[in-house]
């Protein structure tokens, strides 16, 4: 809760409601008893208002029960569980408003079944803890929920980055020089920039940039390539013009205070993809592309090359770009990792703009389908490699397909790890007539699946584990089947 206040009004209200919903009154009645507006008190009940002295004496007289009964913030057993997530930081932690609830409203919800309600979120707690949902995962969880409600796109964001470029002239796409941000950031700004070896600082080798607010100073890792400078210089001017103050000073993440920080990092990340790749120019090239009737992975390459030398931005900004502008909106996007002398397969980021949870990362300590093209390219990575390849996803037992496009690359910020990014487009008759090369010979269909333990594909060649889970699941219809014929037998019988 956000105050002890709220706290005492909010438990008056919950114990006022199960009072009368113990005789079995409406709010009306209750207001015929006691004189008081049945609107007042309902803003009792919903925790907004709480009641002076002569009016809780007026309730408790009409209730039959005692003034300090009423006034007392001890719930009885029914209302018990409720009262350690009003004393949590549930609603303090949780972001509602994002999602236009009221948290007076969540109250209300609340109030109307407490226990079935608690028990709802206590068990989404003990679900947290057992598949180990911290915090931070948590937050970003609730952040691709709201990316995805808006389709990752946000126009007023666009419109300010596209305004930043004509009011200071720049030279937009892949020509932006990183120079001419970094004078934008001292002169306007008031930075001070200076490279630095982080590696003389051990642990810190593999940070990218760190920000000293009470200098206004940025330092930038020495083994920044350009356009991860680029990209990191552009993120800053995006917190300066969007006005973002509670923001995370180091990149990558290593730690955060609030929800807020992690949206407002998302707000300047995307303003900085927006001012490197502008709208228009990707429209018009992709959709070019798209036309092709046949697929060369140098075609794809050379698309991204046309923009930047950075496949990951490149890829996360088509997420913005194909939903709101070209009519593609089923669509996913996974940044996978594999790291040196290991074959587990680590999904870092992911996008889903569909309700199709095929390709989702929903597994914890599961194996990854290796016919997944990112997979295979990670792979058959070569040192110093870029590898781009796509095909078409056929997933078995959901019965979906997806065009799947993947750029594999060395990560030059870790112990020789790889990284793939690819973007899976959900095919249906209206997207295929979109896609020239959809039929292309040389786009290969392949079966795929999720997780290996729950895949049904009985001939994979690259299989990881036994499907355990859908094991699990066929044992449980067939025991249901079995319990239908055994009713069925005994209701025809005369008993």
């Amino acid at each position: 809760m956000n105050s002890e206040s709220d706290f005492i009004k909010t438990v008056f209200g919950l114990k006022l409601k199960q009072q009368r919903q113990k005789k079995n009154w409406s709010l009306q009645d209750l207001a015929v008893k006691t004189g008081l507006s049945k609107s007042y008190l309902n803003e009792i009940e919903n925790g907004k208002k709480y009641p002076k002295h002569d009016k809780i004496i007026q309730l408790s007289e009409a209730l039959q029960t005692t003034f300090d009964e009423l006034v007392s913030t001890k719930l009885d057993k029914s209302l018990a569980p409720f009262n350690e997530i009003l004393q949590s930081d549930f609603f303090k932690e949780v972001p509602l408003e994002l999602f236009g609830i009221n948290k007076n409203n969540l109250i209300s919800i609340i109030n109307d079944a407490p226990k079935k309600v608690t028990a709802f979120i206590n068990a989404l707690i003990e679900i947290s803890q057992n598949y180990n949902l911290g915090k931070e995962r948590f937050y970003f969880a609730v952040l691709r929920s709201f990316q995805e409600l808006y389709d990752n796109y946000f126009p007023e964001i666009e419109e300010k980055a596209d305004l930043f470029t004509r009011e200071n002239q720049l030279q937009i796409g892949k020509n932006l020089k990183s120079e001419a941000l970094e004078n934008i950031l001292l002169e306007k700004f008031d930075y001070h920039i200076q490279a630095e070896d982080f590696e003389k600082y051990g642990t810190l080798d593999n940070l990218r940039s760190l920000f000293i607010p009470e200098k206004k100073l940025l330092l930038l890792n020495k083994k920044l390539e350009k356009d991860q400078k680029t990209f990191i210089l552009a993120k800053e001017i995006g917190f300066n013009v969007l006005d973002l103050k509670v923001r995370p000073n180091t990149y990558s993440w290593l730690d955060f205070g609030s929800f807020e920080e992690i949206l407002n990092n998302f707000y300047a990340s995307y303003f900085a993809g927006a001012l490197l790749i502008p709208k228009d120019p990707v429209i018009e090239k992709t959709s070019e592309f798209f036309l092709q009737n046949t697929w060369k992975h140098q075609e794809f390459e050379n698309l991204i090359n046309s923009f930047t030398q950075s496949p990951e931005t490149f890829y996360y900004r088509l997420t913005n770009i194909l939903s709101a502008e070209m009519g593609i909106k089923d669509l996913f996007y996974l940044c996978l990792v594999k790291k040196k002398n290991s074959d587990k397969i680590q999904i870092l980021k992911e996008l889903h703009l569909n309700h199709q949870q095929a390709p989702h990362a929903n597994a914890t300590n599961e194996h990854y389908c290796r016919r997944w093209i990112a997979v295979k390219n990670l792979h058959h990575l070569k040192e110093n490699e870029t590898l781009t390849d796509a095909q078409i996803s056929h997933y078995k037992d959901q019965g979906i397909s997806y065009l799947v496009i993947s750029t594999s690359q060395r990560n030059p910020f870790s112990d020789g790890s790889n990284r793939s990014y690819c973007l899976g487009i959900l095919l249906n008759q209206q997207i295929i007539k979109k896609i020239g090369f959809i039929k292309s010979p040389s786009l290969k269909t392949i079966n795929v699946g999720v997780t290996c333990e729950s895949c049904s594909i009985a001939d994979c060649e690259v299989r990881q584990a036994p499907p355990v889970r859908l094991e699990k699941e066929h044992f449980n219809l067939s025991m249901k089947s079995s319990v239908e014929k055994i009713r069925k037998e005994f209701e025809s019988r005369n008993v």
